[in-house]
């Protein structure tokens, strides 16, 4: 397992429970992995020393959990050696790590989507957005961590992002292109489609909160806290985002000879005018992978080896009915600056079907002792047979953890008339 998130410590959490699985690797994993796995020192930009350590421990399956990496190429290089690995190829990832190639894929295909255009040229976009109707989304082209997408309320909002990307170079290459792009209001909603080019599993879906604050207040994180499934989700609405968005992308994608296998993520917001695409990315979300993968039924292991070996279409991918709702708990300061080192207490005093999984954790000095080491700290889930009740459980359980400067949204999954 390459990564050190909580979305790969929930990806362990879930391949552990296979028989087919003897030992697990994480790398570099955290403190939450380091209890069901063993945790390597290898970064996950560290692709030869990956790729030694696979050879060293004969590992039969790699399975990459960040973006960086396989827009890096970390898959190519993996097959080249002949070994199993589950994520898209440097090629399929571009739906990911270039905003611009995305948009000309989906302009191309009839994919729907916010209209755009693409700058590279400073002066250029600046004429450009001069013109826009207000709000307007300004997006750097190139992966940026969650960091490359403003939405301006007001010219000098837009300008200045403008600026900060292209003139600054505040995210350094990835913002020497960049969209200028239409609002789009509604329902946000994240879509999950396991697939190995040729069939796309039935997809699940969840909500994400990307603001630090209640209310949706306050600077984008990689994510607040998440739940599943989307309480306006309909089979009517879920049949449209499979037919429309998910399976044309993939058919796109091998159009373009960049055939997609692993997890497509599709950000879409449901308009009045139906469902369109807001971002694609080429991995399992943040915080939406710690309630998704509770609800999934089906071996783990299965569904990945079916991928590689080009064999979904021999497996029934079964999710749970149960509702799902996650809650980060982030450092005091981040998305900012943070400090780290602090001990978490109470996580042994949460009711036993709580789920709590690592991201910024290592182990302390004292045996057994987890303190912090990043912004988003911990992930606590809880499920339930609605979302209200899976609700209730997680902020009753939240509650008695505790770190110096813990921080939490209080209006997770807050949806009246569940």
């Amino acid at each position: 397992m390459i990564g050190s998130g909580a979305r790969e410590h929930t990806l362990v959490w879930k391949l552990s429970q296979s028989p087919r699985v003897k030992e697990i690797y994480a790398a570099p994993g955290n403190a939450g992995t380091g209890q069901i796995a063993r945790n390597l020192e290898i970064t996950p930009m560290d692709i030869e020393a990956l790729l030694t350590a696979v050879g060293d421990n004969k590992i039969d399956l790699t399975v990459v959990g960040p973006e960086a990496p396989l827009a890096a190429g970390i898959v190519d290089r993996f097959q080249s050696r002949g070994l199993a690995v589950f994520g898209a190829t440097k090629g399929a990832a571009q739906i990911e790590s270039s905003k611009v190639f995305a948009k000309q894929l989906m302009r191309k295909y009839g994919l729907p989507g916010a209209q755009s255009a693409s700058f590279s040229d400073y002066e250029a976009a600046k004429r450009y957005l001069r013109q826009h109707r207000l709000p307007v989304v300004i997006k750097a082209d190139g992966l940026a961590a969650g960091k490359g997408v403003v939405v301006a309320d007001s010219q000098a909002e837009a300008l200045e992002a403008l600026a900060d990307f292209m003139e600054r170079k505040s995210l350094g290459e990835a913002g020497d292109q960049v969209l200028i792009e239409e609002h789009l209001s509604g329902q946000e909603m994240s879509v999950f489609a396991f697939t190995d080019a040729r069939t796309v599993a039935p997809v699940v879906t969840a909500c994400d909160y990307k603001r630090i604050y209640d209310g949706d207040r306050g600077p984008n994180t990689g994510g607040m806290g998440s739940y599943s499934p989307p309480y306006f989700l309909s089979p009517a609405l879920n049949e449209m985002v499979t037919e429309k968005i998910m399976k044309p992308a993939v058919r796109a994608l091998g159009e373009e000879n960049n055939p997609y296998k692993g997890v497509l993520y599709g950000g879409l917001m449901i308009t009045n005018s139906g469902p369109k695409v807001l971002e694609f990315n080429a991995r399992l979300g943040d915080p939406e992978t710690q309630v998704v993968l509770p609800r999934l039924k089906t071996d783990l292991v299965d569904i990945m080896m079916a991928i590689v070996q080009g064999k979904l279409e021999e497996v029934n991918i079964e999710w749970s009915g149960k509702a799902c709702v996650g809650v980060v708990m982030a450092s005091a300061g981040y998305p900012g600056s943070y400090k780290t080192g602090f001990p978490i207490s109470g996580l042994d005093k949460l009711e036993t079907d709580i789920l709590v999984f690592h991201a910024g954790t290592k182990i302390g000095d004292t045996p057994g002792q987890v303190v912090t080491s990043g912004g988003r700290v911990l992930t606590v889930v809880a499920s339930g047979e609605n979302i209200a009740e899976a609700r209730d459980k997680v902020y009753r359980n939240i509650s008695l953890i505790h770190f110096e400067g813990s921080y939490y949204r209080k209006d997770i999954a807050e949806i009246k008339n569940n």
